[in-house]
């Protein structure tokens, strides 16, 4: 079945089984696309998105919560009696609770010294309410200041002030809680040692604590060697079963270009193939940027290296019709060689096209059709976006 020529973009999810570790993930890509091809679902500059949970399953990427404490002792040289300072975390069960708690046990007889910014986390999860931090009017809240108030997160209904100082508690460490938008707060409370915890703005608050303070390492600088890594670290790592975690996948780069190679080699068909993670969508609603990983797309082939660009169809439209009085005939001839054009950055015609990169654009797209609900289709297939 060929897609008609009156259909434009397209993406649709494709349904696999269980892909369970020490399986190999590129066959089981090019297993599921032979059913495309067979159907003439597969053409030329189609794009093969692949969601990073089933990578990382396939290569075994697990660590344990006693890991990220041997871990963290061994990178900050600290004993179960030393203060640690965790700076920005975000607030999340999936992603954060379970750093939290291996940060934790390694220092079992000491301190966990939690800096949450305020009022919400970088990723938009609200941590107290807007409105009683403005009345507060203070530039470092502590649990005092806070009064016993329970400030539950609008969408999970989860207080992750009381979450996170519970998780600290548990592992036999005395927990610090406070919120402040300064990454060297935590500085004032004399740690031995730093996580910079945040994920986008890592580099600039690292280098922020580190400017007075040098034992300081982010998320990405745990885990990023050794048998069990991910050139992420311990950024895009997500919950598992039991006490485990699944690390974001590595060798990504490597993985997508083998599977775009057999991919032409069985089907002699160009396309382009990444792996993707969270999209980077922004929920209008509750203001959460859904962008937990460190990037949208954890590797992407070469042909997806670039910014998708165009012209503004309605404003040509109404321009040649309302100005220039042409005919339906003649308007859609002027798009269609618009659209083929090489026109200038700042010109009427792309006015309203914001350049986006590529990977991006995908990325949030394959997202959205494969669901964080888990719709059961781990491979999407994007059919005329690539122009």
């Amino acid at each position: 079945m060929k897609i008609p020529d009156y259909i434009g973009s397209l993406a649709f999810g494709l349904k696999m089984g269980v892909i369970l570790p020490g399986m190999d993930i590129a066959e089981e890509v090019i297993k599921a696309l032979s059913c495309c091809s067979r159907d003439g679902l597969l053409e030329d500059n189609d794009v093969i998105c692949i969601t990073e949970s089933i990578v990382a399953r396939a290569q075994n990427n697990y660590i344990t919560v006693d890991d990220i404490a041997r871990e963290i002792k061994e990178k900050l040289g600290l004993t179960e009696k030393s203060r640690l300072a965790v700076v920005f975390p975000i607030a999340s069960r999936n992603r954060f609770s379970m750093i939290l708690k291996g940060l934790a046990r390694a220092v079992p007889r000491g301190e966990v010294v939690v800096q949450l910014s305020f009022p919400a986390d970088e990723v938009g999860n609200q941590v107290i309410d807007p409105g009683f931090a403005e009345q507060l009017g203070k530039a470092e809240i502590t649990l005092e200041d806070l009064g016993g108030r329970s400030f539950k997160h609008p969408v999970t209904g989860v207080d992750y002030i009381d979450l996170y100082r519970n998780i600290i508690n548990e592992e036999g460490a005395k927990p610090v809680i406070f919120l402040s938008n300064n990454p060297r707060s935590a500085l004032g409370y004399e740690p031995e040692g730093v996580i910079a915890a945040d994920i986008h703005t890592r580099a600039a608050t690292k280098k922020a604590i580190s400017s007075r303070f040098a034992n300081c390492v982010t998320l990405d600088q745990l885990f990023n060697e050794g048998e069990v890594y991910s050139e992420w670290g311990l950024l895009g790592s997500n919950m598992s079963s039991g006490e485990r975690l699944k690390l974001a996948p590595r060798e990504g780069e490597q993985l997508v270009k083998d599977i775009q190679f057999r991919i032409k080699e069985q089907f002699s068909h160009e396309v382009q193939v990444m792996i993707y993670g969270d999209g980077a969508y922004l929920d209008p609603t509750s203001g959460i940027y859904e962008l937990a990983d460190p990037r949208a797309a954890f590797a992407a082939t070469d042909g997806l290296n670039c910014l998708r660009e165009g012209v503004k169809y309605k404003y040509l439209a109404d321009q040649c019709y309302h100005e220039e009085h042409k005919t339906a005939e003649e308007i859609e001839a002027i798009l269609t060689e618009s659209a083929k054009s090489k026109l200038a950055q700042d010109c009427m015609e792309r006015e309203g096209t914001t350049p986006r990169r590529m990977e991006d654009v995908l990325a949030s797209l394959a997202d959205l059709v494969s669901g964080s609900a888990d719709a059961g289709t781990p491979v999407v297939v994007v059919k005329n976006f690539l122009v």
